[in-house]
């Protein structure tokens, strides 16, 4: 089963977009639980707006993440972050699966995440998307998953939305666990400067085609150029000018990847002044010339 073929690259997957194609058993402006795929309909790669955990119970699947191949097997856990683009997914005919889809804001609602630095957790997810889960955790997660939908899916009450905010925070608090069982997460802070690089990531992440200058930032959030690759520098090691340039390669290397558009279409899309500027752009963060890449690309 096919869900995910050629898609505008405009599309954004968000709750709506899950509700209107029939795919949750629940959804709000909050939270939707996804169990049903048979009628997903798109046409094409969806760049995901939500925060999205797939578990995988029977059977098989595998999809396309930021143009990069990864496969879901039994007791295994999918974790898709906001900004991703999803393509190209296919599922065996026997898989089953529950989804958690939170939106951005209410997850940030959650400070029980703010135990584990943002950051880090970034980082972690995009190096390994998919966790192999023990049993014990998979029957834990399916059990606060079966409470929530319980809950959302029968008779409204007074204090339905503070009983799933609890049941919520508890299914992150076990997340979390499972999580620093397989990784070294700093805790997170709350300065005035972890408040302004959250910020900065969260805009460059959002901004579409990305700017690659730090004033352009700088000014978003009424500060300093300097101040701005400061903190950047205190918070990730990485001054502001090398995060823009991380996440500006991100998009080049996805659209490279594809074959429905040409190099200088790219060019224009991402908002470089010329093709000059943008081959010699891609030849010091990737290596080659955009050309060169796209070959190395087709022939792997």
């Amino acid at each position: 089963m096919e869900f995910g073929n050629e898609m505008n690259d405009a599309a954004v997957a968000d709750l709506e977009t899950a509700r209107s194609r029939g795919m949750t058993v629940y959804s709000d402006d909050r939270i939707a639980l996804v169990e049903n795929l048979k009628d997903a309909s798109s046409s094409g790669p969806i760049r995901l707006d939500a925060f999205i955990a797939v578990l995988c119970l029977r059977g098989r699947a595998s999809v396309y993440i930021n143009g990069n191949l990864h496969e879901l097997g039994i007791n295994q856990l999918l974790v898709c972050h906001p900004n991703i683009m999803l393509e190209k997914s296919t599922v065996s005919m026997d898989f089953e699966f529950r989804t958690v889809c939170l939106s951005r804001e209410y997850l940030q609602q959650m400070t029980v995440v703010g135990g584990t630095d943002p950051w880090d957790a970034i980082n972690f997810f995009e190096k390994f998307p998919v966790l192999q889960l023990q049993p014990e955790e998979v029957k834990c997660l399916c059990q606060y998953y079966d409470l929530m939908r319980s809950k959302l899916t029968g008779t409204p009450h007074k204090h339905l939305k503070e009983v799933i905010d609890a049941l919520l925070v508890a299914f992150l608090y076990e997340f979390r666990d499972s999580l620093e069982r397989r990784g070294s997460f700093k805790p997170q802070t709350f300065t005035s400067g972890d408040r302004v690089f959250r910020d900065f990531i969260e805009l460059l992440t959002t901004s579409y085609p990305k700017s690659r200058s730090v004033s352009f930032y700088a000014d978003k959030l009424c500060l300093t150029p300097k101040y701005l690759s400061t903190v950047c520098k205190d918070c990730s090691g990485y001054t502001a000018s090398d995060l823009i340039n991380r996440y500006v390669v991100k998009d080049i290397d996805y659209l490279l990847k594809k074959r429905d558009k040409s190099v200088k279409e790219i060019c224009n899309e991402l908002e470089f002044p010329n093709l000059s500027f943008f081959g010699r752009y891609v030849k010091k963060h990737l290596g080659l010339s955009p050309k060169q890449y796209r070959e190395s690309i087709a022939g792997e």
